[in-house]
């Protein structure tokens, strides 16, 4: 295996042409870089990976994230149960830098206390899972995305990373204005002409034009005014966009600061990244992540402060959430049926937590932070009643609020996690349980299976279910190992 390389279309006249009408000399073969190949790399959960693997050769760490490796093939991901456990998250490295980023901007907003941080446009979740690991325990996430399709995949993704304090929205970022001055911390990513995106997709460079550029950075102003309200004073405005040009980067950091007032951070700052360029236009304050200056993709982040005001704002209260009412949820302990499990004790984590049931029987875990509104907090969905029984969800089975030994485990190999993960039917060692068993794959959970005896039940969902790879029986080997159970490696 080779580093990615598609076949890509020539890269548009005119985009190389608004490159060099700049005169930067930071751009300074950036066009060139384009048709290189991709970076791989693969950043590793902080709370299910707790060492490092130590690096494939021709691999090596992300200089400005500690939990990032670079590797030198793409494997096939999918064939890999660590993936889906939530252990680890394909990324750019450019993107890694988040982690340190948000790890920093953490500590400007609150000093290392537990904060309120929103992701606005969040899918498929790479940020997200960066953020949530740099954040001190205990703070609360918002995650949204506009999109209702890549929305799923953000809810998939930061089910599979196990974080509880994490509420998932779709919508309109408009919305967030209505809870007035909550967040300590908002990320936005916004959506751009994808220009950082040329070197690995081919529809990145066909869909490019001056328009789409003027139409993105117009939709990233309105997007950031929306959003304005809902940081706090002192808070922070994490700026970013993975394009090239100034109109959607400097140019919008200079609105910021001169429409609504932001103070922008001087990168000296913020953690260093070795071959990262700063802006190209003066007095704006940002990094430049470009192919051409260091291994990984385009990326544009800058870092504004909203100013302290003359008041003090008083925290977000927990309030009661009508929305909430007409779902039909119900506080107190909730069971399948009159011989069901308590299931409650199927959760253990240092939060206050109320359960509810639906009138179709599901039942959620609502985690209780004094960080966000009511109608924003975090909810956990436990199991759903199926008859007289009570199935716990995948969601429960890869958080890390679920209480280990709730449930009787079943530890596989590798063939037989990859055949859960396809929902084919598997088979458990002699003298397993009959009921609900937890798979594990070397040491964490995987998902759940109703063992009846003759046979077990797969219970992973079907919408996640693995649909390509070259099957069980032909697993590619992949480059890193886990040292972390018991000197095992994740290859049989």
């Amino acid at each position: 295996m080779e580093k990615h390389k598609p076949s890509l279309p020539p890269v548009s006249a005119g985009f190389a042409e608004m490159i060099a009408s700049y005169g930067a000399e930071e751009l300074h073969g950036l066009v060139e870089a384009l048709d290189t190949p991709a970076s791989v790399a693969v950043r590793f959960n902080r709370r299910k990976h707790l060492s490092m693997p130590a690096p494939a050769p021709g691999g090596g760490r992300v200089e400005w994230c500690e939990r990032g490796v670079r590797l030198p093939v793409r494997p096939v991901f999918t064939m890999d149960p660590m993936l889906h456990q939530g252990c680890y998250y394909v990324q750019d490295p450019s993107s890694m830098y988040f982690y340190s980023l948000v790890g920093a901007v953490g500590q400007m907003a609150r000093g290392g206390e537990p904060v309120a941080y929103l992701d606005a446009c969040a899918a498929p979740g790479g940020k997200t899972t960066a953020a949530i690991d740099a954040l001190p325990e205990g703070s609360a996430v918002v995650a949204n995305e506009f999109d209702p399709r890549r929305a799923g995949a953000l809810r998939e993704n930061l089910s599979k990373w196990g974080y509880p304090l994490v509420t998932v929205t779709q919508g309109d970022t408009g919305r967030f204005a209505t809870f007035g001055p909550v967040f300590d911390i908002i990320s936005a990513d916004v959506p751009c002409s994808g220009e950082g995106m040329m070197r690995k997709d081919a529809d990145a460079r066909s869909q490019w034009s001056r328009e789409l550029v003027e139409r993105c950075a117009a939709l990233q102003r309105t997007i950031v005014a929306n959003l304005w309200p809902a940081l706090r004073a002192g808070g922070y405005l994490i700026y970013s966009t993975c394009t090239f040009n100034r109109e959607e980067d400097e140019d919008n950091v200079r609105w910021i600061a001169e429409t609504l007032g932001g103070e922008c951070v001087d990168t000296s700052l913020l953690p260093p990244a070795p071959g990262v360029a700063g802006a190209i236009v003066s007095g704006v304050s940002a990094l430049r992540f470009m192919p051409h200056r260091m291994d990984g993709e385009g990326l544009f982040v800058a870092v504004i402060r909203k100013p302290d005001s003359a008041c003090a704002e008083a925290p977000a209260k927990l309030r009661n959430s009508r929305k909430e009412k007409s779902r039909g949820c119900k506080p107190g302990g909730a069971k399948a049926g009159v011989n069901g499990p308590d299931v409650g004790g199927w959760i253990d984590y240092p939060a206050e937590i109320r359960l509810g049931t639906s009138p179709e029987g599901v039942v959620t875990a609502t985690f209780l932070t004094p960080l966000l509104p009511a109608e924003l907090q975090p909810r956990l969905i436990v199991g759903r009643a199926k008859g007289r029984d009570m199935i716990p969800s995948q969601q429960l089975a890869l958080s890390m609020a679920l209480k280990r030994g709730a449930f009787a485990e079943t530890e596989v190999d590798r063939k037989t996690a990859v055949s859960y993960l396809r929902r084919e039917s598997v088979e458990l060692p002699d003298g397993t349980p009959r009921g609900v068993v937890l798979l594990t794959y070397l040491g964490r959970p995987l998902g759940f299976v109703k063992n009846l005896g003759a046979r077990a039940n797969n219970l992973y969902p079907q919408e996640w279910r693995i649909l390509t790879g070259s099957g069980a029986d032909e697993l590619p080997e992949l480059p890193f190992v886990d040292e972390t159970i018991g000197g095992k490696g994740n290859k049989e």
